[in-house]
């Protein structure tokens, strides 16, 4: 790509620039009512392509969780404690296809270190200091969310994505009427090993892209029910949720969740990245971005389920696919926390979104890392690392997850069929 290539790229997904070098800081983020902007590709007869990205402005607000008196010293903040769960059992049988959260206190974000380099942890400095966090008990899906079940969704809704809708001629007044073509942002590695300090050398906007076709118009789904729906921006996945009884985890209960009762580990399943060898995550193989080798017995997405479950009994909390949260983005969220002192209790994020890479842009946090990590340009498979998305845009290797309250009725999430994992 030449570089008149627009926005496409920095927002065509600064989730896994996030997975970049110096460039930015972990993936994919946003502000608060939804302000639109398009990226749309034009291509010309030299193969150019101008993208234009749509971005709104959400009209909720989230309030940061009130902080609770700690006995834990100033110094804490800066190490990883124990994680201490509540006792309280479930309240009742799991909904199906989720499994229960105990909720407790643990230390959140990742640990310095500084021989991993720009692109490793030195890439993640918006997950430090690590903070103390409490959150209360809930239920989280086994999976993230599947073709099917999405599938379910839109045919008892007749819900349209994001991706799926045409722009507005009113909304970017500025664009040519042949740029507004409905689309979604996609992985297309170059064939030839380039330099990792431009993404928009794999990252393409792709007219007809969207959750049913997830990298254009030639591909499908069919086949592929039990595979993480993608191609979702944040009101569609926030929309399904709803649809569903549920709502997205925070955060904080994201990180509780994935680190399954462990404490300071570097992956979900603990401390190596193989333990005897053995895969534990669709990640990415071979030399970035141009060849993934599937050494893990994946090319590209895969199927939930294939690897083992966390201590909490939750799948894929690493790889795969990044999965959206609530809570804005702000690199600097962790140190206001830690500002304030004491325990956070249920943090439910800043009240504003805050990206300094693109201050315009409305962006909320993104967890898990996907199948392009790779410790060659991105670690965030690590666990207390922090990805980010414009709240608008989906991406071929970004899906979502749903929690349930324990005081709301299980009775609205079982009314409709959930994932056998």
């Amino acid at each position: 790509m030449v570089a008149n290539v627009p926005a496409m790229a920095a927002k065509a997904n600064r989730q896994d620039k996030t997975q970049a070098t110096a460039v930015e800081v972990p993936a994919p983020p946003q502000p608060r009512k939804w302000q639109v902007l398009v990226v749309i590709a034009a291509l010309a007869l030299a193969g150019i392509v101008t993208l234009m990205f749509r971005s709104r402005q959400s009209a909720e607000t989230a309030a940061v969780g009130t902080l609770a008196p700690s006995t834990a010293s100033a110094n804490a903040a800066a190490t990883f404690g124990p994680t201490v769960p509540n006792t309280t059992p479930a309240p009742g049988t799991a909904p199906a296809g989720m499994v229960w959260i105990p909720g407790g206190e643990f230390s959140m974000g990742a640990a310095d270190s500084p021989s991993d380099g720009e692109v490793g942890m030195q890439a993640t400095r918006d997950s430090r200091p690590i903070h103390r966090v409490y959150v209360d008990g809930f239920f989280m899906d086994k999976t993230d969310v599947t073709n099917a079940e999405f599938a379910r969704f839109v045919k008892a809704t007749g819900y349209v994505t994001v991706a799926e809708r045409k722009p507005k001629q009113e909304d970017y007044p500025n664009a040519p009427p042949e740029n507004l073509v409905a689309g979604s942002v996609v992985f297309s590695p170059p064939d030839h090993a380039v330099s990792l300090d431009n993404h928009f050398q794999w990252w393409t906007y792709v007219p007809g892209a969207n959750w049913r076709h997830p990298t254009g118009p030639k591909s499908n789904i069919t086949g592929k029910d039990n595979y993480p729906v993608v191609q979702v921006a944040y009101e569609d996945a926030a929309a399904y949720a709803k649809w569903a009884g549920k709502r997205l985890p925070t955060e904080a209960e994201w990180e509780f969740a994935a680190r399954g009762g462990l404490a300071g580990k570097p992956f979900v399943w603990g401390d190596e990245f193989r333990p005897n060898g053995k895969w534990m995550a669709n990640t990415h193989q071979g030399h970035f971005p141009n060849t993934d080798t599937g050494e893990d017995g994946h090319v590209g997405i895969t199927s939930v389920a294939q690897y083992p479950p966390n201590g909490y009994g939750l799948y894929d909390m690493a790889g795969n696919v990044w999965q959206w949260t609530s809570d804005w983005y702000r690199p600097d969220y962790y140190e206001q926390l830690v500002a304030a002192g004491g325990v956070a209790r249920n943090p439910q994020g800043p009240q504003n979104p805050w990206d300094p890479d693109e201050p315009k842009e409305a962006k909320r946090v993104h967890r898990g890392g996907s199948f392009l990590c790779t410790d060659q340009y991105c670690s965030r498979y690590i666990v207390g690392t922090r990805g980010k998305g414009e709240v608008s845009t989906g991406t071929n290797h970004l899906g979502f997850r749903c929690v349930q309250d324990a005081s709301t009725s299980a009775e609205t999430a079982t009314t409709r069929p959930q994932n056998p994992a």
